[in-house]
């Protein structure tokens, strides 16, 4: 049997694609100055070009489309994001957080493993919603979403991953070494040059959030949902805040409702959460989802 020839085919390319231009270009025999120099590379594979100054626009470009077109062939609809601290140790790991702890920073480490509750909170709520498989219009729903690294967002890839569920990581490039936790989904785990797309990539299938303690990066991805909901960019979701004790301890919300740089009504943008049940009750409300 002969291979089918396409030449006469309404439906196929009349452009060879890229993949095989490539190949062509590889084939290629020569060997002279001129195919020898950096000018000659096809653009696409030219990585010192891509990484230029001037091509900053088009690297963005290609943050946000890769993670989306394989999340799109993923069957991923929404995500559970999962924000919270790099730094409170999961329950197993407390008592030897505590031994080697520096007598000078003994306190603090003491306060981090108090906090090692919303690891196993958060482990609770990612496995609770994972075992839920929510499947909408084919594709599945409430897949759980982190940061891709230790601590809190280890407990929410774990958390899936024991549920028999894959669960989304978006790492970032760091000075120090930072690599994805072992509980991410392999072909869901994705690694971000730059802090805006990831924080978009974060958002844009979002349909729930759950904010545990955290520090200046915890901050920033809650302040930022918080304002783009406040100022209508973003539709209402349920943000749910976990550990009502740290937050008011770090952050006076009524004294800033007070001060009148924010309405007492915005405190309502987000939801005070203890525990798990707490959370899923939250979001089963909000979207009308049967118990």
């Amino acid at each position: 049997m002969t291979e089918k020839n396409h030449d006469h085919d309404l439906t196929d390319r009349r452009f060879y694609p890229a993949e095989k231009e490539a190949a062509f270009s590889k084939a290629n025999p020569l060997h002279t100055p001129q195919t020898q120099h950096p000018a000659y590379k096809l653009a696409f594979q030219d990585r010192d070009f891509l990484l230029r100054e001037e091509l900053r626009p088009v690297r963005f470009q290609l943050e946000l489309l890769k993670p989306e077109m394989l999340l799109d062939e993923a069957g991923v609809g929404s995500t559970l994001v999962m924000y919270g601290s790099a730094r409170i140790p999961s329950p197993e790991m407390a008592e030897t957080a505590l031994a080697n702890a520096p007598e000078d920073k003994k306190k603090i480490v003491e306060r981090l493993v108090a906090k090692s509750k919303y690891y196993t909170e958060a482990h609770r709520l990612a496995k609770l919603v994972s075992q839920k498989s929510i499947i909408e219009d084919g594709k599945r729903q409430f897949v759980i979403t982190s940061g891709g690294g230790p601590s809190i967002m280890e407990a929410a890839n774990r958390g899936a991953s024991e549920a028999g569920a894959e669960s989304i990581g978006l790492n970032i490039v760091l000075p120090h070494e930072q690599a994805p936790n072992a509980y991410v989904t392999p072909y869901l785990s994705f690694q971000f040059h730059y802090f805006a797309l990831r924080k978009m990539h974060f958002l844009l299938r979002a349909k729930a959030v759950a904010v545990f303690p955290g520090g200046f990066g915890t901050f920033d991805e809650f302040f930022e949902l918080l304002t783009l909901i406040q100022t209508g960019k973003m539709k209402p979701m349920p943000i749910l805040l976990f550990g009502k004790e740290f937050w008011n301890r770090v952050i006076d919300f009524e004294a800033l409702a007070d001060e009148g740089t924010i309405n007492h009504e915005d405190l309502d943008l987000f939801h005070w959460c203890e525990t798990a049940e707490d959370a899923w009750d939250h979001i089963a409300e909000f979207y009308e989802l049967k118990p």
